[in-house]
């Protein structure tokens, strides 16, 4: 039974650093403060057209602000999924659960399900940097992300960054999340149409 739990864990921490990489170990500023680095972080672009995910942003913080809320805890990293996200104009407190090998936790990662009513751009907006990964629920096809743009403080200060994606609308899609120690295990998650800022 003792092997049999810690081969699940030496398997969920490979996924951790799969996903999110091992970071640096000199000195570093705030755990928040700096985009870990991540494979997918490190290939994906700085989003170069800003003006709309700027627009989705500032729209986005006053969710972030004011509301409304909901608490989630998404679903275990790697199994099936039934935390729904989707309902507009959102501000989910998502935590995710931990990823553990005897005593220690190595880091967080759950996984939250979004159906798009249409179809069209979406931004994946967060309070903290976390990696991020959005793949077809029904074909397990993963979903190729446009660009990451870091929210300028003076935009929003309780956001830090978005992922984009082209979603098709009545679709169901995994949206997978990792953070790695010492990166809380929970944040803020709002997913904007972007160039739809308006309620």
């Amino acid at each position: 039974m003792m092997k049999h739990l810690s081969t699940h864990a030496l398997a969920a921490a490979s996924a951790v650093l799969l996903l999110a990489g091992c970071g640096a170990t000199e000195e570093q500023t705030a755990p928040e403060a700096v985009a870990p680095v991540t494979q997918q972080s490190e290939l994906l672009a700085a989003c170069q057209d800003t003006e709309e995910l700027a627009e989705a942003a500032e729209h986005s913080c006053h969710h972030a602000e004011y509301g409304p809320f909901e608490s989630v805890t998404a679903a275990q990293f790697g199994g099936p999924s039934f935390v729904d996200v989707s309902a507009a104009h959102t501000a989910y407190n998502v935590t995710l659960p931990a990823i553990a090998y005897q005593q220690w936790t190595l880091g967080y990662a759950g996984s939250v399900i979004f159906t798009p009513e249409e179809s069209t751009e979406y931004a994946f907006l967060t309070s903290g940097y976390r990696a991020v990964r959005i793949v077809n629920a029904a074909t397990n096809e993963e979903v190729g992300q446009e660009c990451r743009y870091n929210v300028p403080e003076e935009v929003c200060g309780s956001l830090r960054t978005a992922v984009t994606a082209d979603l098709e609308g009545g679709i169901d899609y995994r949206v997978d999340f990792v953070a790695v120690v010492p990166q809380a295990a929970t944040f803020l998650l709002i997913i904007e149409e972007i160039g739809h800022g308006g309620h």
